[in-house]
């Protein structure tokens, strides 16, 4: 497999606070990657760097064999969407005031293509039906797990090449959680790659191919993720066991 993402020793932070210290992964074509760690090991931070949100202070990002973001610069976020470079952010922000059909069509505000567009707005509703029939409901009506939803099937009208998906589970009643987490492998199964930043650390795993361990702001594990399943490292850390 081809590497579509890869971030090079990346160091990131807010003021005079640095959160990243020389982070480094790779992400395949057609893989899902899951990225776990505690609270402020700097999850979040790697994705909103990579989105190019977030500035780098050292290393390189490169997107489908091309550098988009390095200290002192790099592709603007609007046009990494264009490119197919498209995140979930958490904590869903979906519009609330617009309808459910208006947040899914801000997906596709830089697509002129209306035959894929309706394409794919299809592809949203077959995924999570709910929607469809929810159309013309506010957005901001919807349950947690509904946004989180909403939230995805924006990012699909988007197009993306690789989805970033930035806590989908968090708040979240768990008969939600299982059908996001259906949908992402369903996903992933026609051929979308996926980085995956979850707290359910478990599932995260069970899900992804790869997985990548961050810990205040440094790779400290990477493996195939069935092996950091049984890792006692992991499993101590992040699973609750003893």
């Amino acid at each position: 497999m081809s590497a579509l993402l890869e971030i090079k020793g990346i160091v990131a932070g807010y003021g005079s606070v640095e959160v990243l210290h020389e982070v480094s992964l790779t992400v395949n074509e057609g893989e899902i990657v899951t990225l776990i760690g505690g609270n402020g090991a700097g999850k979040s931070t790697t994705l909103m760097c990579t989105s190019g949100i977030v500035p780098l202070r050292g290393g390189e990002i490169h997107f489908a064999g091309e550098r988009i973001s390095a200290a002192g610069g790099g592709v603007r976020a609007d046009k990494l969407v264009g490119r197919g470079l498209v995140q979930v952010p958490e904590g869903r922000r979906i519009f609330p005031r617009m309808t459910v059909l208006e947040n899914l069509m801000m997906g596709a505000y830089g697509r002129d293509d209306k035959a894929g567009i309706a394409a794919d707005l299809e592809k949203v509703y077959a995924l999570f039906d709910i929607l469809k029939q929810r159309s013309a409901q506010l957005g901001g009506t919807l349950s947690g797990g509904e946004q989180q939803m909403l939230a995805i099937g924006r990012a699909i009208l988007s197009k993306p090449r690789l989805l970033m998906m930035d806590e989908p589970s968090m708040g979240i009643a768990p008969i939600l959680v299982a059908n996001i987490f259906r949908a992402v492998a369903q996903l992933n199964r026609e051929g979308l790659t996926i980085l995956l930043v979850e707290q359910n650390a478990n599932a995260a795993l069970r899900l992804a191919r790869r997985g990548y361990v961050l810990e205040t702001g440094r790779v400290t594990l990477t493996d195939d993720a069935g092996k950091l399943l049984v890792d006692p490292r992991v499993r101590e850390a992040y699973l609750g066991d003893s």
